[in-house]
């Protein structure tokens, strides 16, 4: 039997002493970190880009099958994809967490290698939080922080009619992720013995456990001086943040359902349970890509990454938002992604 500390026994001075131990500050901007009753932080004349997130268990994630350290990679993670949605690079995060004794210190700091992990792998620091009892459930608070160079930020309200409508990466593939999962979780409370099935699963459960922000994509923005005209990231499906950028910029916009990317694990996965790939892309969530609009004069710069794809472009007001079929209709995108407050 694994060894269980209670975190009682540490306090909490203790305990955020032991949590913190390993945090080592990379970034010049970050100028004084935990220890104090606050962070400081100098951007060095950049602009400072804030955005905060919270995640609750049996909310936005099941603990049944998510493990710890996944759970705080992906906590990160998707607070930085929000930073990279303004055209800005994250620098630092703070996380606040509440949880219930039913939680060990071995357990937070399971939690906490995949937050150290995903602080390295994106060049971020963590300059502190807090901690504090939950009478049940487990709460994440994370805050990051980014800087972008002066008046260089990008909102989503500022796509123009012309614009070619983009995106990266691929979608759809974690909310097959999560139907696989939940799948095994039925079978699993029905049927205690049976060992979960998962096989050949691997792309699309590994996109909704572990998810990636759009790092690259932003780097190549700036490599090729690309700046997008508007963006916002892929959290609730694509129908939805379309919708959301066309509201916010006024204008309408024609997708064409071809050029939507998706994996081929994604399809399979999708076949599989005799889903529509189309559907999964457009209202499934958690992706985590960039969604954005370039002027037209980019085009030729775009073809370069292979991770970006051009699926549309913005019209007036009164052409509505349109997705064009495969077979050559054209329907109303209409918004089916997830909402947190109907959980």
């Amino acid at each position: 039997m694994d060894p269980r500390t209670e975190i009682s026994s540490l306090g909490e001075f203790g305990l955020i002493d032991h949590l913190t131990q390993n945090i080592e500050l990379k970034n010049a901007s970050s100028i004084l970190g935990v220890g104090d009753d606050a962070a400081v932080i100098d951007h060095f004349g950049k602009q400072t880009v804030v955005s905060t997130d919270l995640l609750i268990e049996n909310i936005h994630f099941d603990l049944m099958y998510t493990p710890l350290r996944h759970l705080g990679y992906k906590a990160v993670v998707v607070n930085l994809s929000d930073i990279y949605a303004m055209n800005a690079t994250p620098t630092q995060i703070l996380i606040s967490l509440a949880f219930s004794n039913r939680f060990s210190l071995e357990a937070l700091d399971e939690f906490y290698e995949g937050v150290y992990a995903a602080c390295e792998k994106y060049d971020v620091d963590l300059l502190g939080g807090d901690t504090s009892s939950s009478q049940k459930g487990f709460i994440i608070s994370v805050t990051a922080i980014g800087e972008v160079s002066p008046d260089q930020f990008v909102q989503r309200g500022t796509a123009r009619e012309g614009d070619l409508l983009c995106c990266s990466g691929d979608l759809g593939a974690a909310y097959l992720g999560l139907v696989f999962l939940e799948r095994e979780k039925k079978i699993f409370l029905e049927s205690p013995g049976i060992k979960p099935d998962l096989e050949g699963e691997k792309y699309v459960i590994g996109r909704m456990l572990k998810p990636e922000a759009a790092k690259e994509v932003i780097a190549f923005f700036e490599k090729e001086n690309i700046r997008p005209t508007a963006m916002m990231d892929i959290s609730d499906g694509l129908s939805s943040e379309i919708l959301h950028l066309c509201k916010k910029s006024n204008l309408g916009c024609v997708v064409y359902e071809e050029k939507i990317p998706i994996a081929e694990e994604t399809r399979n996965a999708a076949f599989k349970f005799e889903l529509d790939p189309t559907a999964c892309a457009l209202s499934g969530g958690e992706d985590y890509e960039l969604l954005f609009t370039i002027q037209q004069a980019d085009y030729d710069k775009l073809v370069l990454n292979e991770k970006i794809s051009v699926i549309g472009y913005m019209t007036t007001p009164e052409e509505g938002k349109k997705i064009m079929t495969r077979g050559g209709n054209k329907f109303d995108i209409t918004a089916q992604g997830w909402n947190a407050f109907t959980q």
